[in-house]
């Protein structure tokens, strides 16, 4: 798998007068620490894709418990579990696909604020697959056929409707339906589906393990390099817990830093990962990569993120334009 050499250079601060030094290691010691926290137990939730390996970089490494948090991390099949489970406040801060956040925001479900941006799509990280016996050779083949996606009117839904445009064909001629990853393949294998989205991992597991053929990329046109992940919490939680927010954003930067600077470190934290997403060494070391940008609150780079949900208008996931300044606080 090929990967593009973008590099995010937003310098980003913490806030709270944190000064995270010239730049962020692996090594905690070297950054100051947060006091008087407000709480220090942690739930975080994520569907365990490598959008988020950050996160999980920094809890493998001990850059939370660093910062004196203890987090927890629990997996999710969609982010829309991620916002109904924060509005509860079963979760304190959820990482997940940027479109479910903007919906949410935008039909007024959940009051967010976006704390950090988690990944930036690059090549074979988001793909259409088939079996190689399927008579789906081309997009254009896809005319009138069933598309798998983890949840509908979602991230897929986006992505899948850029390429098809790209190429002519409008997504009213496809259907969409809903399929959970890891049952992709077999959904293909009995038929029920025509073609199947899967992100990394699940490309690369599903490629090795039942032979699916990459359709298509969906790393192109007006999607390319595409903001798919964020961290989000609800505006109420970021008010009341400023300081646990600050900490948090320390150790997760450093995280980011180290995903974007280390393949090596991606591969093992999603062979960490817990079962049934677990990938296997072979996998994880030809798995396509994301980039990991630093930005984190309060230097979110509002351009990039409006993206979704300007690509989002474009595509009728929503009825009107959408600011996702409106998503944005500050520490």
């Amino acid at each position: 798998m090929r990967r593009r050499l973008l590099r995010a250079v937003s310098v980003t601060a913490v806030g709270l007068s944190i000064m995270t030094g010239a730049a962020c290691t692996s090594s905690s010691s070297a950054l100051p620490k947060v006091s008087g926290l407000e709480k220090t137990n942690l739930t975080v939730a994520a569907v365990p894709v490598a959008d988020e390996a950050g996160l999980y970089i920094a809890q493998d490494q001990g850059l939370f418990a660093a910062e004196g948090l203890h987090v927890t991390i629990q997996s999710i099949v969609s982010s829309a579990d991620a916002t109904n489970g924060q509005n509860s406040g079963k979760y304190d801060i959820t990482a997940g696909n940027a479109v479910s956040y903007v919906q949410a925001q935008a039909a007024h479900q959940s009051d967010l604020e976006i704390v950090a941006e988690g990944s930036l799509m690059q090549a074979d990280n988001q793909a259409l697959y088939t079996l190689p016996t399927s008579p789906v050779k081309t997009i254009g083949d896809l005319k009138g056929r069933t598309i798998g996606v983890n949840v509908t009117n979602n991230i897929g839904t986006l992505l899948i409707s850029s390429v098809l445009a790209e190429h002519g064909l409008s997504a009213k001629r496809v259907k969409f339906v809903a399929v959970p990853f890891p049952n992709m393949g077999q959904a293909l294998q009995q038929g029920s589906i025509d073609a199947a989205w899967l992100p990394e991992p699940f490309g690369s597991v599903d490629a090795e393990n039942m032979g699916l053929a990459e359709l298509t990329d969906l790393d192109q046109g007006a999607t390319e390099s595409f903001p798919v992940g964020w961290y989000v919490a609800t505006k109420t939680w970021a008010k009341k817990y400023p300081r646990t927010l600050a900490a948090f954003l320390v150790a997760l930067k450093q995280g980011q830093q180290i995903a974007d600077d280390s393949r090596t470190a991606v591969e093992q934290a999603m062979e960490k990962l817990p079962p049934p997403y677990t990938v296997p060494p072979a996998i994880a070391s030809v798995m396509s990569v994301e980039t990991y940008p630093l930005s984190v609150a309060p230097d979110i780079d509002l351009p990039r993120v409006q993206r979704v949900a300007n690509e989002m208008y474009q595509f009728h996931m929503l009825t009107q334009p959408f600011q996702v300044s409106t998503m944005l606080g500050g520490l």
